[in-house]
């Protein structure tokens, strides 16, 4: 009964939804703008959907995991952004933080005022060679000891012959090798040439080691005692001025201050943070047609970070990287 009842429903029903869809159909057919309506809606919908669909290219990477015969196995696929290339590394970019090194320098002070104005600024008006050696030191200080490496390659006659310097800045001395024959070059070439010289002289851990005779007295290892006795043995005391604090502060004073150089020696920490610092941070302190240069370019000091730091310095500002012996060169 109930299979009759259906068949007469079924037999009623479906006539009702032709008559129905024709009609519809008739009103499309005579207004025919909705339908183009619809139909560019499906196809601004389809383009967007295969246009957003990432395609298989070398950048997809497909994994598959299957554990026994009975489990089925399953397919990952990740898909990695197509995206172009940068058109370089972010630290190549000169506006990167780790180019940044503090505000422009101070108008440059002429060369003659470079000595009065340190000792004004850094020992308040004194000399550090007044009346030297205190007493207390007289007996543990040799006439000379004067230690380095690579202090009397031909690069600094080299440079000092070409550029002539009236200032020049040594970033890292210990005890005065480089400073002091740099002294003698300069006078032979009668040149009146103020030599600044930046380090702590607290030396480094374990340095005692590498050196025959250091004294200590207190904890003090007395380099920048011995240093001054360097210069006094090599009468150098009007051309050469100790700098005591450490090179990244005292650099960015002297760039506050307006002392700058036409050469500048960069050999103080020899890691690639510490070379890097430096050597950015000295290059502001560079008068116009003056060259930076510094040791261990060939060495193996901290896997070569001095030449990483040198090369990469030379890579963001456009400059080419010279050779002398062990020594770098950028004009």
């Amino acid at each position: 009964m109930k299979d009759d009842q259906d068949h007469h429903h079924q037999q009623h029903h479906h006539p009702f939804h032709h008559r129905r869809f024709w009609k519809l159909s008739g009103n499309y057919l005579r207004n025919p703008k909705p339908a183009a309506y619809l139909i560019l809606l499906i196809l601004t919908y389809a383009l967007g959907y295969f246009t957003a669909s990432p395609s298989l290219s070398s950048n997809q990477i497909t994994t598959t995991a299957a554990t026994s015969s009975s489990t089925p196995t399953v397919s990952t696929t990740l898909t990695t952004c197509n995206c172009p290339p940068a058109a370089s590394p972010p630290i190549l970019d000169k506006n990167n933080d780790h180019n940044r090194f503090g505000p422009e320098c101070a108008n440059p002070i002429p060369p003659e005022l470079t000595r009065s104005t340190i000792l004004n600024r850094v020992f308040n008006g004194t000399s550090p060679y007044d009346n030297f050696p205190p007493p207390h030191l007289a007996n543990l200080l040799l006439p000379k000891r004067v230690k380095g490496w690579g202090s009397n390659g031909a690069v600094f006659e080299n440079l000092i012959n070409k550029v002539r310097p009236k200032v020049i800045i040594e970033v890292g001395t210990f005890l005065g090798a480089s400073a002091t024959h740099m002294a003698g070059l300069t006078r032979q070439l009668g040149l009146d040439t103020q030599i600044l010289c930046l380090d702590d002289f607290r030396g480094w851990l374990g340095f005692r080691d590498r050196t025959e005779y250091v004294p200590i007295q207190n904890g003090d290892v007395l380099l920048m005692a011995q240093f001054l006795q360097n210069v006094v043995y090599y009468n150098a005391t009007e051309s050469i001025l100790p700098i005591p604090f450490s090179t990244g502060s005292t650099l960015q004073k002297l760039c506050e201050m307006g002392v700058m150089a036409d050469l500048i020696e960069v050999d103080a920490g020899h890691d690639f943070h510490s070379a890097w610092s430096d050597i950015n941070w000295a290059h502001k302190l560079l008068r116009p047609g003056g060259v930076m240069f510094g040791h261990d370019y060939h060495t193996k000091y901290d896997n070569r970070g001095v030449r990483r730091a040198v090369d990469l310095f030379a890579k963001v500002h456009g400059f080419k990287v010279k050779v002398d012996g062990q020594h770098w060169v950028i004009e």
